[in-house]
């Protein structure tokens, strides 16, 4: 029995390993806080080694032979050993912390990278309640792992201190207390393993209970206008049963843990108790039994039960998520760069009869739209709300896929072309909770200081960052204490250092000031490359080498007085701005 179960549990070692791999391919900078986690796991482990024998001690040369003040002192080392775990747990609890957040982070690059793969594959929908249930399970892999770290490195060193202590002070109580022990761990491997099963069945029937609720609740009126409500009740009705059902067997299950907790933590206390008087006679002190007793009592027992507590319900849940999210990054599609004989040739483009249309069936947004940007050339977009400037955007980076004509990047399709070739800074800011370093150097992470300072100059950020306090002052969530305006400057700047030869500014200006706007717009236009600029301030069109109208009855291209001497839109456009300035 025991061969065949350890035969078993390597393969589900490796298995519960495997998805940790996926998620996080790169161990190599955890080094450190896994040194500092085993120096003082094997610290605090030592008062419990210790425990046994300093109660032994202070019996057997103490208490028993008529000398209580020599009893009082190993006591008092018995006190200080504890004080010494205290120390060494409070030590270890940093490097912990800073492992798991190191972890979840690598975890979240991986998960987003992976939805993001599958968003721009067509393989999914953009799912705001997707991307947080992903979040969701993310942040509950953070919480379990540092439980699971908390809980299972005492266990161990618990385990290891009271069966080492056993060995030292009384190796003849092991053969009575091994055994029960033994047993306990062989009997929950099993247990282990349903309780895994388990709790991966239950999760995705969780998220399809979510999903399927979500979709009732979008397609309510639908469901009323039919009188589907009753069939809508029991489909719905099924799908939570089968969940309930799966949590009930989780339940189950759960109860022999406690069964267990007591065959391996109580049972040998039982044993070493009623085996005393056998022990006593051949040769072993009332101290040792004393310390014996300690050791099971105070560090076998509760590692035991706090063990199988910790793997059976954390352990197995942090397993099942991490499958969940390791199935998503395993499956997601790969989006290849452009081959090397197929690499874009310069950042001409070309949009040759564009078509694009929200649904099938819709009236398009854009019908066969042509146009040429020359390399380094200034285009400027302009047209009425909903005439689908943003929409163009969307096409030109690769976002949306057009559903006729095609458009080129230097002669490649610019959804083959490999990631950081073009640009998009739309009109809602991205700011993360970090420095303004890291904000600034997420999509050029070589860029050196003095580059940093000089792009801050010429896009008019610098007085920003010196009010903050320098590159290195923290931003919090959101970009808080930044205004709009600012945090449209600094995600201008990161794009500024981007090596994209491409920048396609989608209304990015739209909280800044006329001046601001047009320093931003020249540090931009000095800058090698291809810039497009949807406008919405007539100043901003008046920029650009050419401006390209969108709108009924068409769209017209051409420079800012070709257009206002023959073209109605770009003229109302032009009366509309000079009317609102």
């Amino acid at each position: 029995m025991m061969t065949g179960t350890l035969r078993r549990l390597v393969p589900d070692l490796i298995g519960y390993a495997r998805p940790i791999h996926r998620l996080v391919p790169d161990l190599t900078g955890y080094a450190r806080p896994l040194r500092w986690i085993a120096w003082w796991s094997a610290v605090e482990a030592l008062p419990a080694l210790a425990s046994g024998i300093l109660v032994a001690q202070a019996l057997d040369r103490g208490f028993l032979v008529g000398r209580p003040m020599a009893g009082s002192a190993w006591l008092a080392l018995f006190g200080a050993a504890m004080l010494l775990k205290a120390a060494a747990t409070r030590a270890v609890t940093p490097y912990v912390a800073d492992l798991v957040e190191r972890i979840r982070d690598a975890i979240m690059r991986s998960v987003v990278g992976a939805t993001l793969d599958r968003v721009a594959a067509g393989v999914d929908r953009p799912d705001q309640a997707g991307v947080a249930r992903l979040t969701q399970q993310v942040e509950t892999v953070r919480t379990l792992l540092s439980v699971l770290l908390r809980s299972a490195r005492q266990t161990v060193t618990g385990l290891l201190a009271a069966l080492g202590g056993l060995a030292t002070l009384a190796p003849g109580a092991l053969l009575v207390i091994l055994p029960p022990v033994v047993a306990s761990m062989l009997l929950t491997v099993p247990l282990l393993r349903r309780v895994a099963r388990r709790q991966r069945e239950l999760m995705r029937a969780e998220e399809r209970t979510a999903g399927h609720v979500g979709d009732l609740f979008g397609a309510t009126r639908d469901i009323t206008a039919c009188g589907a409500q009753a069939r809508a009740d029991r489909d719905a009705a099924a799908v939570i049963d089968r969940q309930a059902a799966l949590s009930r067997a989780l339940a189950g299950l759960d109860a022999v843990r406690p069964a267990l907790a007591m065959l391996g933590g109580q049972l040998p206390l039982v044993f070493l108790l009623i085996g005393t008087p056998t022990l006593l006679r051949n040769g072993m002190t009332a101290g040792a039994v004393a310390g014996a007793v300690t050791y099971v009592s105070t560090t076998l027992e509760p590692a035991l039960r706090a063990g199988l507590e910790t793997v059976a319900s954390w352990g197995t849940r942090l397993a099942a998520v991490l499958g969940r999210l390791s199935d998503l990054v395993t499956h997601a599609p790969v989006r290849p760069g452009a081959p090397a004989d197929h690499r874009a040739d310069g950042t001409a483009i070309e949009l040759a009869g564009v078509g694009y249309a929200y649904a099938p069936g819709a009236e398009p947004v854009i019908d066969g739209l042509r146009l040429s940007v020359p390399e380094g050339g200034h285009l400027a977009i302009v047209g009425p709300s909903g005439a689908g400037k943003s929409t163009l955007a969307d096409l030109l980076t690769g976002v949306c896929s057009p559903g006729t004509g095609h458009v080129l990047l230097g002669g490649v399709p610019v959804a083959d072309l490999p990631r950081g070739v073009i640009v998009l800074v739309s009109q809602d800011a991205y700011v993360f909770a970090g420095t303004v370093r890291e904000n600034l150097t997420c999509l050029a992470p070589a860029v050196d200081e003095a580059r940093l300072w000089e792009a801050a100059g010429v896009t008019g950020l610098a007085a920003v960052v010196h009010r903050l306090g320098g590159l290195d002052a923290e931003l919090g969530a959101g970009g808080s204490p930044l205004s709009a305006g600012e945090k449209q400057l600094v995600e201008l700047t990161r794009a500024y250092l981007a090596p994209a030869p491409v920048v396609i500014l989608d209304e990015a200006t739209a909280h800044l000031d006329p001046v601001a706007e047009a320093r931003v717009e020249a540090a931009f236009r000095a800058r090698p490359g291809t810039l497009i600029v949807i406008a919405h301030r007539i100043s901003s069109a008046r920029r650009a080498d050419r401006i390209l109208v969108l709108g009924r009855p068409g769209p017209d291209l051409g420079t800012h007085d070709e257009l206002l001497a023959g073209c109605d839109m770009y003229q109302s456009l032009v009366g509309h701005w000079t009317t609102s300035a």
